[in-house]
């Protein structure tokens, strides 16, 4: 029986509750996972991605946000280097990179901030009045406030 991993979908998509936009992420497949990253939800409405970009400086990192997408860009610039300074290994990637967030509509980038190799992004989730749930008048009229309070008790 063939069984499918959504945890690719699910990091790289915030806000959505469409479980068909994240299968349609699904079959492109994720590429390339660096640089590291996580995503964490820091309030009711509000979460956070964390980008490990050790070696960068804020200079090198670029934010865009466009059309439903955030895109963290890194441009690797070449070190002038230190006169005497030779390296005899070399562990601390610092590549170019190109990383794509998909947002949902109600999400909005709100910050940016850099600090110890890391690049954390704030996102809050805005739901316009038009969308959230409200109460309908049945025959026109609306429900009295006892009417409410029992079926919240319920």
């Amino acid at each position: 029986m063939r069984t499918f991993d959504f945890a690719p979908l699910l990091r790289s998509s915030i806000g959505f509750e469409n479980i068909n936009r994240l299968v349609d992420l699904a079959t492109r497949g994720e590429g390339d996972s660096y640089p590291p990253y996580n995503i964490e939800k820091v309030g009711e409405d509000a979460y956070r991605i964390s980008m490990a970009t050790a070696g960068f400086t804020r200079d090198e990192l670029e934010l865009t946000a466009q059309d439903n997408v955030l895109i963290v860009t890194g441009r690797a610039e070449p070190s002038e280097g230190e006169p005497g300074r030779e390296f005899l290994h070399r562990g601390i990637g610092k590549r170019a990179f190109e990383r794509r967030f998909q947002l949902a509509d109600t999400i909005r980038v709100t910050g940016a901030g850099y600090a110890d190799g890391l690049l954390n992004i704030e996102l809050v989730r805005e739901v316009p009045e038009h969308k959230k749930p409200r109460t309908i008048a049945i025959d026109g009229q609306q429900p009295t406030l006892e009417a409410v309070n029992d079926r919240k008790a319920a």
